[in-house]
Parts: C-alpha cells; structure tokens; sequence
C-alpha cells in the first residue's frame, strides 16, 4: 500500500468526497470511475464545479439548471400522461445557477466522450460542441419552450422512442421479477439487485405500504410485495437505494415497480453565490426542480422520508432508458441530430423555469441566446478541462490499481 504522500490530489479529494457512502457500493463506484475518462467525468460532478470555482466562464442568466448536464443525462421515460417523451432525466445535482454552467459541462462532455468513442477531437467534436451551442441560443433567442415526443421527434430520437415504446410491461417484468412458492418476488440474480437485511426489508415495505395507502388517486389500492437494494448509476452509486415490487389489488395481473433513491445535497451548492430556495428536504429539491424544467413529469414522481434521510420516489418502467452513443459512433449524422435535440431541450428548460422563484426572466433569457460572443469561451473552457480530466482519470486509475481506494 502506498502513502497518501504519493497518492495524487485528485484521488484523495474523490475520496474525501465519498467518504460518507455506503461503503461496499462506494467499491463498484471506484471501479466503474477507473473504466474510461467519460465514466469518471460522469462520477465526479464534484470535481467539475471545485475545478470552476477557482476558474472564471462568461456572465450568464441565472437559470434552473440540471447541474450534472453531459451526454448520457438525457433520457426516455413515460410520463404521468402515460406518454412517452425524450427530455434532461437526472436532476440529482439540480440548483439555481449560471446557465453557463451547465453549457460548459455539456460540451466538457462532448470532448471528453469523443475521445472514449474514438471520434477526432479537432473536427467531429469541435463541430459537436458549436452545434450544440448554436442550436441552444437559436431556441434561448425565439423565447417559446418545446419537447420532444414520439410524433415531434425526427431521425434516431424519433426511432429510438419507437423502440422503447414496443416494449411490453409483461417484457420488462419477466427480466426482473421471478414465482417462488407462487409468489412474485424481485429477481435477486439479477447483478443489479441485492438482497436487504430482513429487519431493514420490513421497515421498508411498510414504510412503502402507508405511502402507498396515501396515494390511492395515482396509484390505486396497491400491495407492496417485495424489497431489495438497487445498483444504478454511476455518480449515486454509494448512495441507499431501493426497489418494490407492488400489486395492483384490483387487478391481481397489474404489477408496478417502484424506485426509491436518497437524495443528498447538491455538489454544485458550495460554490454558487446565488441564493437557493429554503427546501423541507433534498428530495424535494430535486422533484420541484425536476417539475419545473421537463415538460411533463415521470409517472408517480413523490418523495418521501425513511430514518432520517431523504428520497426520491418514482416508476421504473420499460420506457426508461438512453441513447448508446457506442451505436452511432460512426454515423456523425445521427450523434449531430440528438446533440441538436439536447440543445432544443435544454433552452427548452431553462426557457419554462425562467421568472421561477429567483431564475432570470425570460427577456433576459431571450437576450443571452441573441449574444453568441460567450460562445468560443465555454468552448475553450471545456476543450482545456477534458485535457485535464483525461489526466485525472490516468492517475486515479493508477491509485485504484495500487490499492488506494480498497
């Protein structure tokens, strides 16, 4: 084991960063941080904004941002419509702050997953990156919100949401749900789902059965089945996250599983100087966040508090999923056509929070898309941070090997 005098500064302040997680998921956390420089850059959203802070972008609107905005942080789902819609789809790191923020974590992403995916840093990305930006204030400018659904989508946005749409719930359950003793139980095989505590187990369920008694409107007269932990993610990996299995007592066939996930304060907050709102808990920050920006909410999106901490709670679904950059990595056409669409949404949602509890107006917004000198800037800012974070992957993954992190 070496000592920490040779560990590198990036490696210790990661650690430092997660040293409150449940130990033997902050484990799986470090090992899938050491895979590639894009799984890290998505990991360590601390590490962006402590870098920022001591860094300068161009003056921008404060906005309700997403916080942890990046490539693979957009997303299908079905919302409480029933609809299927393709939007921003983790608002973990959500606060009130510089839109150009979350501009420059975007395209920091771009950069750093171009070279993941083996794409020319110095053209098909630089592209990307002007693409995103040019498409994001052409909407900012126009001032009118938009969303993408099944019949407003085109090209592989508009082909991937038919394919999650063909999926069946029956499908979807098969995967996770298994009969023993004649009873559905969740499918502890599964590498993604662990078994709980007994105690813990119980607690769980009946905390989830008087949730659910006082939810009967959204969801019906329901039972709640079976409990286990949830692995997912790459960046709340460590956090305490659960999953149900429920039934719908008037239909015995109807099943619905349910994803609870503890909510803990955004990494963003030590470093904006914008006033945030006074939230009840974490979780309710991130719903009402998440309700202001997507055009419509996930179904059965709710929060709730078990011991102490604070979670989100909402439907996991066949619906749910995101584009696979790896299958288009050679169709330069279809990754300009979805960061196109990433830009439309996420003007999109800056534009439908703007005048909200402390974000910039919408003239303001309107204004900001009209002026594209800050562009070049965020798009320097981001070309020079994903140097650095290929760096930072290269020696963490050296500390990993060396046993730094068991």
């Amino acid at each position: 084991m070496e000592t920490t005098e040779k560990i590198s500064a990036v490696s210790q302040r990661i650690k430092a960063f997660n040293a409150n997680l449940l130990p033997d998921k902050a484990q799986l956390k470090y090992k899938q941080l050491a895979e590639d420089p894009f799984r890290f850059f998505r990991g360590t959203c601390h590490l962006f904004y402590e870098d920022l802070a001591k860094d300068s972008l161009p003056a921008s609107p404060n906005v309700w941002m997403c916080g942890d905005l990046h490539m693979e942080n957009f997303g299908s789902f079905k919302g409480d419509n029933r609809l299927v819609y393709f939007d921003i789809n983790d608002f973990d790191e959500s606060v009130l702050g510089p839109a150009a923020w979350d501009l420059a974590r975007f395209i920091t992403s771009i950069f750093v997953g171009s070279q993941v995916i083996g794409v020319d840093e110095k053209k098909e990305a630089l592209q990307w990156a002007r693409h995103f930006l040019n498409a994001y204030s052409a909407i900012l400018a126009k001032g009118k919100a938009r969303y993408i659904e099944i019949e407003t989508a085109s090209g592989v946005v508009r082909y991937f949401l038919e394919k999650v749409s063909q999926r069946t719930q029956s499908e979807f359950l098969q995967k996770r749900v298994n009969i023993e003793k004649n009873k559905p139980v969740l499918n502890t095989e599964n590498k993604k789902y662990l078994k709980l505590d007994k105690e813990l187990k119980t607690a769980l369920m009946d905390h989830l059965q008087n949730w659910a008694m006082n939810r009967e409107e959204k969801l019906g007269s329901s039972e709640v089945l079976d409990a286990c932990f949830r692995l997912a993610g790459t960046g709340s990996l460590g956090v305490k996250r659960y999953l149900f299995l429920i039934q719908i007592t008037k239909n015995k066939k109807k099943y619905r599983l349910l994803d609870m996930k503890q909510a803990l304060p955004s990494s963003l907050l030590p470093y904006t100087e914008v006033k945030q709102p006074a939230w009840s808990a974490e979780a309710e920050r991130v719903k009402a966040i998440k309700y202001r920006m997507q055009n419509v909410s996930p179904a059965l999106l709710d929060t709730t508090i078990f011991k102490g901490d604070s979670f989100l709670l909402q439907e996991l679904q066949p619906m749910e999923d995101k584009i696979d950059f790896n299958l288009i990595k050679d169709s330069y056409k279809d990754i300009a056509e979805v960061i196109n669409d990433m830009a439309l949404l996420t003007a999109s949602a800056q534009l439908r929070s703007s005048g909200s509890k402390g974000s910039a107006p919408i003239d303001d917004l309107i204004e900001f898309g009209r002026n594209d000198q800050w562009k070049e800037a965020i798009i320097e800012y981001a070309r020079n941070y994903a140097g650095k974070v290929k760096e930072d992957h290269r020696q963490f993954e050296s500390d990993y090997r060396n046993g730094f992190f068991t």
